[in-house]
């Protein structure tokens, strides 16, 4: 699976192993100047995932909320990219509540590295990767022994 922290100027992209049970920062991509551009890029970097051997389940947004869940300004806007993301590409797109999960990133990349300005370099993958992982951990899991 395929984690996306979207933001403003940049994007973060986590993936999970083979078993969708552990997410980890994959990439940060610069925003080009247009959201066209922006989903052009997004889509093939799906696309090339879901061409490899392991295949993409499923592609996760972060979904902005403020602390009592409503909605806030970028809310519509990644709402807009999630709907166009899944008119291209030929896999789930699903959106995960994203609350906190940029402090908590930062917070597991302080214990690692002291530098702020290191950290900022990783953070947006990061906080795709708490994104991707709050969803596999909230997916219901078969028993061991089912089929």
């Amino acid at each position: 699976m395929l984690g996306i922290d979207y933001g403003a100027r940049r994007i973060g992209l986590a993936l999970s192993d083979a078993t969708a049970t552990l997410a980890s920062p994959w990439r940060l991509l610069q925003r080009p100047p247009s959201d066209a551009e922006t989903l052009r890029l997004v889509v093939a970097e799906i696309t090339a995932l879901a061409r490899d051997d392991d295949g993409l389940e499923a592609v996760v947004v972060g979904w902005p909320r403020r602390l009592d869940g409503s909605a806030n300004d970028q809310t519509p806007i990644v709402e807009t990219f999630a709907r166009a993301l899944e008119a291209q590409v030929a896999v789930p797109v699903v959106l995960q509540d994203e609350r906190l999960s940029s402090h908590e990133a930062e917070s597991r990349l302080a214990t690692h590295e002291p530098d702020w300005k290191k950290r900022k370099q990783k953070l947006d993958a990061a906080a795709a990767a708490v994104i991707l992982q709050d969803y596999l951990d909230g997916r219901p899991r078969p028993l061991s022994g089912d089929a």
